[in-house]
């Protein structure tokens, strides 16, 4: 039979028994960031789950149904979203961490929050190539924005651009993974418009995924990304053209072989606005006719001229063209055009058939240089230059969930 110990004391007794031993609580504390519960969480930041002790051996997050990529530190004590958080939008995040003492149960958290919408949406207003286009091998990216974007640094690393093959985009890789060759960078070249170029020349018959991984980035005050955007384009064989004002020759080789010889006549040169620029430039669009105006110049003043031009092949932002003249006197043998090239009508259908948007036409031969800002002429400033217009410090490099960046 038990014995109960009475001790009596003044105003009244009381039993006195022997403590309960409390449960031991889980080793591992996973904590999840935004707050569980949050309702107005900032799109602008990640997801962070992190444990104190032990390890994490699982972390699954999910928005609206879909996955949300991140990864683990090389201790997995913490995890990170790859990139920023979609506006008005709930998370789920479902964390697991392995015990640290034997005979400690594993830990698990089950957490949800919403991020607050933006009050001003941010996007991808035109981006060039078109989707699906094919192009030439010298063609750049450009993304011009809904509006202008003062944190260039944040919306610049979102941007990701992954080479792979014509045939699966399975094998897609980022193009630092796949060597120097392929380097490439962002530039900005307006406040609203940011360009991509490779360090050499894009390899022939590749696809190529851009993907602006903007929902979330604070673009400006009180302005976020409000969606991912997607851009896929193909690059074509592999052609270039070489003119040499000179000999008044142009030379278009394919895949590496001379598939056409063309006798020119390039820019007179009797003025600035007369005279071909030399250096790297690329094909940008084409019209058969194309309506040419002679610029400065009204009607019934020397020089004045009001055309319409066949077979003619833009290659900068100054009124220079390829297209088919039926001057075949001069072609070959002297300069004379008002600073376009100058081919054999047929010859001119020739190319004007067999051009891409980003095929490179290299000038060569006059005292006027191509400015990198005329057109698409990028390829005119070195690889130095180029990325002294991008808004982070190695603007070739892939930027990891875990750089300080």
């Amino acid at each position: 039979m038990p014995v109960i110990l009475l001790m009596f004391v003044t105003g009244g007794s009381q039993v006195i028994a022997a403590p309960r031993p409390s449960a031991r609580p889980p080793a591992a504390a996973i904590t999840v960031t935004p707050a569980p519960g949050s309702p107005r969480a900032r799109p602008d930041r990640h997801v962070r789950v992190m444990v104190t002790k032990g390890t994490l051996t699982s972390v699954d997050v999910s928005a609206g149904g879909a996955r949300v990529p991140g990864r683990f530190d090389r201790a997995r004590r913490a995890w990170r979203s790859t990139w920023t958080l979609t506006p008005g939008t709930e998370y789920v995040v479902s964390a697991s961490a392995s015990p640290v003492r034997h005979g400690d149960p594993p830990s698990r958290v089950v957490a949800r929050f919403r991020t607050r919408a933006a009050p001003h949406a941010f996007g991808i207003r035109q981006t060039i190539p078109s989707p699906g286009e094919t192009v030439g091998v010298g063609m750049p990216i450009i993304l011009t924005f809904t509006g202008p974007v003062r944190d260039r640094a944040a919306v610049e690393r979102t941007l990701e651009v992954r080479l792979g093959s014509l045939r699966s985009l399975g094998s897609l890789r980022p193009l630092s993974s796949l060597g120097s060759r392929l380097d490439g960078a962002w530039r900005w070249v307006a406040d609203d418009q940011v360009a991509y170029r490779p360090r050499t020349l894009w390899p022939a018959r590749r696809r190529v995924v851009v993907t602006a991984h903007l929902a979330g980035v604070r673009a400006a005050p009180h302005t976020f990304g409000t969606a991912d955007h997607i851009l896929s384009f193909s690059v074509g064989r592999r052609q270039t053209s070489i003119v040499n004002t000179l000999t008044h020759q142009m030379l278009v080789h394919r895949d590496g072989r001379l598939v056409q010889r063309m006798a020119i006549s390039a820019g007179k040169g009797s003025t600035r606005e007369y005279t071909t620029t030399s250096g790297v430039h690329l094909t940008m669009d084409k019209g058969d006719p194309v309506r040419m105006v002679s610029p400065g110049r009204k009607k019934g003043e020397p020089g004045y001229y009001d055309l319409m031009i066949d077979h003619a092949v833009r290659i900068s932002n100054s009124g220079e063209y390829v297209h088919a003249l039926d001057n075949v006197w001069a072609q070959g043998k002297v300069n004379v055009s008002h600073g376009c090239v100058n081919a054999r009508p047929d010859q001119a259908a020739w190319f004007y058939d067999s051009s891409l948007r980003g095929d490179p036409v290299i000038v060569t031969g006059t005292d006027r240089r191509l400015e990198w800002w005329n057109g698409w002429g990028f390829w005119q400033l070195s690889w130095d230059e180029w990325r002294k217009g991008s808004a982070l410090s190695d603007p070739s490099a892939l930027a990891l969930p875990w750089s300080t960046k």
